[in-house]
C-alpha cells in the first residue's frame, strides 16, 4: 500500500514538470515569433528556396536577388508633423557597391524617368538642401508594364536613417506618410543597365519633307535639316557601322530596318514608334488647331471668358514689333502675335491656385536634377503673386500644384511594373476637385493646367484630365500630346538650386573645333544605333557611350558641349531629353534626332531659326547633312541659340521673357485660342 500510493504522486509531479517545460517552450516560442514579425518572414528566408544571392555580371550590373517575401522594406519614406525633418531610408553599403560596379552615369541625364538607381534617390533628398551628389548619376526612365527587369535589394535590417532638415522649402505637411497614402516606399531598385542587342531604326518611307509654304503666321522657316537622299536600308549596305551592327539587320514588311536578338521579348521603348508625324506635319496641325478649336463650349460663360475673347482679336491682329529691342523677330512664328499676347497676358491673365492636396505629392517643389522644371515651375507660380488671386471666381485658369516625380516616388510600388495607382491618386484628387468646386465641371476641366515633367505624366492624367491643358515634358503627338493644347515643357537639369545659371554660355563660333558631340547612356533603341554608326568612326564626330562618374568627366562633359558646334540630342526611352535645354544653355546648336517629338513653345518659336531637326532615319548621314550647312547657316543659328537661351533660364525672382514667363504665356496663349462660348 505504502509503493502503490507513492506510485500515482510521482506520475503527478513528472506530468507538471513536463507540463511547465512544455509552457516555457510555448511562451519562447511565441515571444520569438513576435520579435521576428515586424522584419516579415524572417524563417522562411533561411530556406534554400529563397536564399539571397549575389551576383556581378560583366557589364558591372550589381544585383541582389530575393524572394517577394523578403523583398520589402520596412522604412518608407516618413514625414514627421512635429519638425521640419525628412527621414529617409537609405542603403549604408550598397551606394559603394553600386559605385564601384562600374555604372557610368549618363552626363547627359537622359532621364531615365524610371527604375531608379540609388544615387538618385539620394539625390532626390539632397536636391532641396544645395548638395550636390554624383553629377554623372542617371535616372533609368522606363519602368511599364513591359519594362527592361529592375535589381531589387532586400533592405531589411541594413538601413541608415538620414535626417536633412528642409531649408529651402520649409516643413512637410503632416502626414504624408505611408498611413496617409496606402502605398508603402518599398524598394529601392537598381536598374540594369545592360544594354538590349535589339535596338530599332523605322525607315518610313511614306514620309517626305514638306517644304513650308512660306507663311510666317502659320508655318517657321522649314527645319534646315530633310530627310537624307540614302535611306538606312542602303546606308547599312554601304561602309559606316560596323560589321557586328550589319550582321543584326533585318528588313520588316514596313520597310523598316531592325536589329534583332531572337528570344527577348521588346519593350515599347526599344521600338521606333509605329506612325511618325514630321514637323510640317504639325506646323499643319497647328494651323488647323487654330482655325478649328476643339474644345467643348462651357456649360455656361462667365465673364472670365469674356475677357479672353476680348484680347483674342488683340492678338490676332496686332502692331507690327519687327525692331523690338527685347525681343529676337527670327527667333518666332510672329514676333508680332507673341509680343502683344505677352503684354496683355501680364495686364489680363489671373490664376486660382487649388490649396487642395498634402505634401510631398502637392505644393513641394523639387529644385534641382533631372525633373527641376515642374518644381521650379511651382515654386515660382505658387510664390510670385502677379498672377495669382485667392478668389477663384476671378481666375482665367486654374492650377492643379502636384509634382508627377513626387507622385511617382512616394506611390510607386518598386519593382511592380504597375502605375494604376498612380492614376487612381490623381483621378480621386480630380474628382474631389469636381465635387468641392464649380469650376471644374463648368469647362469639363478645360480652363485647368497641370505642369508635370516625369515621363510618365501623360499616363498618369489620361481619360480623367483628358481635357486639361498638361505643359508635359514627355511631349509625343504619338502618346496624346494635344498640338494646340497641351504645351511642350523644357525638361532642364538644374545642378544647383541656388544657383541654377552656373556655367552658363560657351566659347565664340570660331573657337568650336568639335563638329559634333554626344556622350550619355543608351537608353532606348536609337542611341546604340547611334554608336553604331559614329562612335571612334571620325575624329569630327566626338560620340561616346556612358562617361566615367566624377566631377572630371562633368567638366569634360561640359566643356565638350562648349566647344563643339553642334551637340547631337536624341530622345532615350521617351522622345524628350534635356540635352535640348543643355544645348542651348551652352551655346551649342542643338540636332533632335526624336521622331513624334514636339519642340517646347512649339506655338511660337520657329525652332528652325536656332536647331537642327533629324528624322531618325538619318543617323547614318549625320556628317555628311552637318557638313551641308553653310557656314553662313551655322553662325545665323548659333546667333539664334544664343537670343534663345533667356528663355529657358530659370531665375530665383522671375524675369520678363524667361522660362517661367514662357511657360506661363505659351498655357495662356493655347487657351485663348480654344475658348468657345455659346
Amino acid at each position: 500500500m505504502k509503493y502503490s500510493f507513492q506510485f500515482p504522486k510521482i506520475c503527478h509531479v513528472e506530468t507538471r514538470r513536463w507540463l511547465f517545460l512544455l509552457g516555457v517552450l510555448a511562451v519562447t516560442y511565441v515571444l520569438f515569433q513576435s520579435l521576428l514579425l515586424p522584419y516579415g518572414n524572417a524563417l522562411r528566408s533561411l530556406l534554400p528556396q529563397n536564399e539571397v544571392q549575389e551576383q556581378f555580371k560583366g557589364s558591372g550590373v550589381f544585383s541582389i536577388h530575393s524572394s517577394a517575401e523578403s523583398v520589402m522594406v520596412r522604412n518608407p519614406l516618413t514625414v514627421h508633423s512635429s519638425s521640419d525633418f525628412i527621414d529617409v531610408s537609405m542603403f549604408s553599403g550598397v551606394e559603394k557597391a553600386a559605385g564601384n560596379s562600374g555604372l557610368g552615369g549618363e552626363i547627359g541625364h537622359d532621364r531615365g524617368r524610371k527604375g531608379k538607381d540609388v544615387h538618385k534617390e539620394i539625390d532626390l533628398i539632397l536636391e532641396e538642401k544645395g548638395i550636390d551628389n554624383t553629377f554623372a548619376n542617371t535616372i533609368h526612365r522606363n519602368v511599364d508594364h513591359n519594362f527592361p527587369s529592375e535589381n531589387v535589394v532586400d533592405t531589411n535590417g541594413s538601413l541608415a536613417l538620414v535626417s536633412i532638415e528642409n531649408q529651402e522649402n520649409g516643413s512637410v505637411q503632416d502626414k504624408a506618410n505611408v498611413a496617409k497614402y496606402g502605398f508603402p516606399l518599398e524598394r529601392i531598385v537598381l536598374p540594369n543597365y545592360e544594354t538590349s542587342t535589339e535596338n530599332t531604326l523605322k525607315e518610313n518611307s511614306n514620309l517626305t519633307a514638306k517644304k513650308s509654304d512660306g507663311v510666317k503666321t502659320g508655318f517657321p522657316s522649314s527645319p534646315l535639316i530633310l530627310p537624307a537622299a540614302a535611306s538606312l536600308a542602303n546606308a547599312t549596305n554601304a561602309s559606316v557601322g560596323s560589321t557586328s551592327f550589319k550582321s543584326d539587320v533585318v528588313t520588316s514588311k514596313n520597310g523598316s530596318v531592325v536589329m534583332t536578338n531572337p528570344g527577348r521579348k521588346k519593350m515599347k521603348s526599344e521600338l521606333p514608334p509605329k506612325s511618325i508625324t514630321s514637323i510640317y506635319e504639325m506646323n499643319h496641325i497647328l494651323v488647323r488647331h487654330r482655325a478649328s478649336s476643339r474644345s467643348l463650349r462651357p456649360r455656361w460663360s462667365s465673364v472670365r471668358d469674356q475677357d479672353i475673347l476680348a484680347v483674342k482679336s488683340q492678338i490676332e491682329h496686332p502692331p507690327v514689333a519687327i525692331n523690338d529691342r527685347e525681343l529676337y523677330a527670327p527667333l518666332f512664328r510672329n514676333v508680332s502675335m507673341f509680343k502683344r499676347s505677352y503684354e496683355l497676358m501680364e495686364r489680363t491673365l489671373k490664376i486660382y491656385i487649388y490649396k487642395d492636396g498634402n505634401k510631398p505629392i502637392f505644393h513641394q517643389p523639387i529644385l534641382k536634377g533631372l525633373y527641376a522644371s515642374e518644381g521650379w515651375f511651382m515654386k515660382l507660380m505658387q510664390g510670385y503673386k502677379r498672377f495669382v488671386v485667392k478668389d477663384p471666381r476671378k481666375a482665367h485658369l486654374f492650377y492643379m500644384p502636384f509634382s508627377s516625380r513626387m507622385l511617382e516616388y512616394t506611390l510607386y510600388v518598386r519593382n511592380s511594373h504597375n502605375r494604376t495607382n498612380l492614376r487612381q491618386f490623381l483621378k480621386e484628387y480630380s474628382e474631389k476637385i469636381a465635387a468641392e468646386y464649380p469650376y471644374w465641371n463648368r469647362t469639363g476641366g478645360a480652363d485647368h493646367f497641370l505642369v508635370a515633367c516625369h515621363d510618365w505624366a501623360p499616363y498618369e492624367t489620361r481619360h480623367h484630365m483628358e481635357r486639361c491643358m498638361k505643359a508635359l515634358c514627355n511631349a509625343d503627338v504619338t502618346g496624346g500630346f494635344k498640338i494646340g493644347r497641351d504645351v511642350s515643357f523644357p525638361e532642364t537639369y538644374v545642378r544647383s538650386a541656388r544657383n541654377p545659371l552656373r556655367d552658363l554660355g560657351g566659347k565664340p563660333p570660331s573657337q568650336r573645333q568639335i563638329l559634333a558631340f554626344y556622350a550619355g547612356n543608351m537608353h532606348g533603341y536609337l542611341r546604340p544605333i547611334l554608336l553604331e554608326y559614329w562612335k571612334d568612326k571620325d575624329p569630327d564626330m566626338k560620340i561616346f557611350g556612358p562617361m566615367p562618374p566624377g566631377v572630371a568627366s562633368k567638366m569634360n562633359y561640359i566643356q565638350h558641349m562648349k566647344s563643339s558646334k553642334y551637340c547631337i540630342c536624341p530622345k532615350g526611352y521617351e522622345v524628350n531629353s534635356p540635352r535640348v535645354v543643355e544645348a542651348i544653355f551652352y551655346e551649342c546648336v542643338p540636332v533632335i534626332i526624336s521622331d513624334n517629338f514636339v519642340p517646347p513653345f512649339f506655338e511660337v518659336l520657329d525652332w528652325g531659326a536656332f536647331s537642327v531637326i533629324l528624322a531618325e532615319r538619318d543617323i547614318p548621314n549625320l556628317k555628311e547633312i552637318l557638313l551641308s550647312i553653310p557656314e553662313e547657316k551655322y553662325l545665323q543659328m548659333q546667333r539664334g541659340v544664343r537670343k534663345v537661351q533667356k528663355h529657358f533660364l530659370w531665375h530665383a525672382k522671375p524675369l520678363k521673357y524667361d522660362l517661367f514667363h514662357m511657360t506661363l504665356h505659351s498655357i495662356w496663349y493655347n487657351r485663348v485660342f480654344q475658348i468657345k462660348i455659346r
